[in-house]
């Protein structure tokens, strides 16, 4: 997973193929078809769409953002499931399921989970 977490540091995001053509991300270490290891990375989109969505009013601490987003499962384009993170949306009446997104990095990467800061929605998308 070290590659993972260095291609985040990076400013990009990579998965792993399956042996039925999937792609996973974050990347499955296994097949879950064959139990076989994954060896084949590849680099995605930093765009997705929003599966489904929960308003989040209150931040709480340690959360990605301090004023109140949508946490989100976003199946980034060309990936076959979904991820959990945080959609800045601004407004609850802006985020809908099949809104487009895109990542937003954080300023500074360390090569950790935190590398994306939330995802935006795209303008004119949904």
């Amino acid at each position: 997973m070290s590659r993972f977490f260095l291609s985040l540091q990076e400013g990009r995001l990579e998965g792993t193929k399956g042996s039925d053509g999937r792609v996973y991300f974050p990347p499955a270490e296994f097949d879950p078809v064959t139990g076989e290891q994954l060896d084949e990375w590849v680099t995605l989109p930093e765009t997705g769409t929003v599966v489904t969505w929960s308003w989040q009013s209150v931040p709480q601490p340690n959360q990605p953002l301090e004023h109140p987003f949508a946490w989100a499962l976003i199946t980034l384009d060309g990936a076959a499931v979904p991820m959990l993170h945080a959609v800045d949306a601004g407004d609850m009446a802006r985020v809908r399921t099949g809104s487009r997104v895109k990542v937003r990095w954080a300023a500074e990467r360390s090569g950790g989970v935190r590398d994306i800061a939330c995802f935006d929605l795209l303008e004119g998308a949904s």
